[in-house]
């Protein structure tokens, strides 16, 4: 029966499938011979990174739409440490193999759901940063120029050598390439995707305008395997870009499947996508092929087309495949400027403009962070962007919810209480108790001024607190030292402190701590009011004061 069902999921929406996968295929195929020439590994890494990413991050991925092939974040990655160890292709691909492992067992301990805990600004800043980067390799490509080194710097150096000395026929076709990618009509883009008419008219082009630059010969056939290798010298650098390309594939593809979830009202299961896309890129790094994620506007496509399950991405891969064994001897006459107006529109893309148009109506703290995450992806590199993104970005919030708890205590002193009966009791102690209500999870933010707020906020006149826990679920270790410190004040100053609404799990991280050591086991009451009958009794008898604890010795 389970079996009969599986089957119809995979199988009820076939025709659908199919139709998505080769309409996602043929927008992927000039994406993917752009993205391999510009990581440096060739045209023809980028098509079977496509193609084996594709198909093994569909069907063993947890989206069922999900299209996944390389992509801008990725080719900057594996772009930059290919440049560096281009003598060496092996321990590139070294570096694959390993991102691919690492987003395996990120899968395995279940880390999908963390992943995607990076705050918008962050995403925003190192996407929009990434953009920037394809942009600024792109530029010289278009005039005919190959710039020399890798990186961002070299990249914007050699553009004003490129614009005063360009090649006249790559120019003209580049131009014509971005002219058709940004300009093709929407209503065309359902039959032949902007990129590939590109790729096509640019090509034919360059044919009656020749000098051009263009890709050269492509070697045909079933790639060899690329064994893994290690150096000593090289090993930290491989494990820098293995844990960056882990960590920005899993990103990307886990975005990608929200907004799969959101067109197909379906829900992905992150850990099993994660190790999905590292099954993928495993085996792209074991065959040469360049690494890939999630990619969104294929998904896209897929789903606009009809695709719905892994069957879909399998056949946009099986499609390239095809293209590969059948059609690779004739890109060799596309001009790099093609290739290189294609992915201009594709950086162009990956920036956020909806946010940047609106930035200047949100917080400007979050327009500062995506500035400051933008401008380190840019000149720095991805990982100390979001990582100095991530920190400062729950260190801003800590510091939002910190300054909320301590507002929230200031407004409960003096405090109109809602039962009329503790308000009467209160009244009638006459001002000699002051309450705390606490009004959530004591965080650590608020923990540093906790004890500070409160020594500031006790009339003079009391000879008692009430601390309310009612609403306080846990506490960590900076908020017991907060309520000891409390304690201690209080104590010193010889007023009684009384404990309403603690919970066990509470009392006993506080007790653990020994940060109770001067409140008296008699102190603890379930409700407020038990409490304020307590004090009132305690005030008949003159004795209000009479458990505080006295300093030791």
């Amino acid at each position: 029966m389970q079996l009969a069902l599986d089957r119809k999921a995979i199988f009820g929406n076939l025709r659908g499938d199919i139709m998505g996968g080769v309409t996602a295929g043929v927008v992927a195929l000039p994406l993917a011979l752009a993205f391999g020439e510009a990581s440096g590994a060739g045209p023809i890494a980028g098509l079977w990174g496509a193609i084996f990413v594709g198909f093994f991050a569909a069907l063993f991925g947890g989206t069922g739409a999900q299209v996944s092939g390389p992509t801008g974040p990725m080719v900057v990655v594996f772009a930059g440490i290919y440049a560096t160890l281009a003598d060496n292709p092996a321990l590139v691909f070294t570096a694959v193999m390993l991102a691919g492992a690492l987003q395996i067992l990120m899968g395995v301990l279940k880390l999908g759901q963390y992943i995607r805990l990076v705050p918008y600004p962050v995403v925003s800043g190192f996407m929009s940063g990434i953009g920037v980067i394809i942009i600024a390799l792109q530029v010289s490509r278009l005039f005919g120029h190959e710039p020399e080194g890798g990186g961002t710097i070299p990249a914007l150096s050699a553009i004003p050598g490129a614009v005063i000395a360009p090649v006249w026929s790559a120019l003209i076709v580049g131009v014509i390439s971005l002219a058709i990618v940004f300009r093709w009509p929407k209503a065309w883009g359902k039959y032949i995707p902007g990129a590939l008419a590109a790729l096509v008219i640019g090509t034919l082009t360059s044919l009656v305008l020749p000098g051009a630059p263009v890709l050269g010969e492509i070697p045909t056939g079933l790639p060899e395997l690329q064994m893994p290798q290690f150096s000593r010298e090289a090993a930290p650098l491989i494990i820098e870009a293995a844990v960056i390309l882990a960590l920005l594939g899993s990103i990307d593809s886990l975005l990608t499947s929200l907004v799969a979830d959101n067109m197909t009202r379906g829900r992905h299961d992150s850990n099993r996508e994660l190790m999905g896309q590292g099954i993928g890129n495993s085996i792209a790094g074991l065959f040469g092929a360049i690494p890939g994620a999630g990619a969104t506007m294929r998904t896209v496509v897929n789903i606009r087309s009809g695709g719905e399950t892994r069957i879909s991405g399998m056949t946009h891969a099986v499609l390239l495949l095809l293209v590969v064994v059948s059609l690779a001897p004739l890109a060799e006459k596309i001009p790099h400027a093609v290739l290189a107006g294609i992915l201009v529109k594709v950086g162009y893309d990956i920036i956020d403009w909806g946010y940047l148009k609106r930035a200047h109506r949100g917080p400007r703290w979050d327009l500062a962070l995506m500035a400051l995450v933008l401008g380190l992806t840019v000149f720095v590199d991805l990982i100390t962007a979001v990582a100095a993104g991530v920190v400062l970005a729950s260190l801003a919030f800590v510091k939002q919810v910190a300054d909320l708890q301590i507002d929230s205590i200031r407004s409960i002193t003096p405090r109109v209480l809602d039962n009329p009966e503790e308000q009467a009791l209160l009244d009638s102690l006459k001002g000699k108790v002051t309450i705390f209500d606490f009004g959530g999870p004591l965080s650590f933010g608020a923990a540093a001024d906790l004890g500070h707020h409160v020594r500031e906020r006790v009339k003079k006149n009391s000879e008692a607190l009430i601390l309310d826990f009612s609403r306080v679920p846990f506490i960590d270790l900076s908020a017991a030292r907060a309520v000891e410190t409390i304690a201690n004040d209080a104590a010193d100053a010889g007023r009684a402190v009384y404990i309403t609404g603690m919970n066990d799990a509470v009392r006993a991280i506080l007790s653990g701590l020994e940060a109770d050591h001067r409140l008296p086991s008699d102190v603890h009451f379930d409700t407020r009011l038990e409490a304020l009958r307590a004090l009132a009794r305690a005030d008949d008898g003159d004795d209000i004061g009479g458990n505080a604890v006295p300093q030791p010795a």
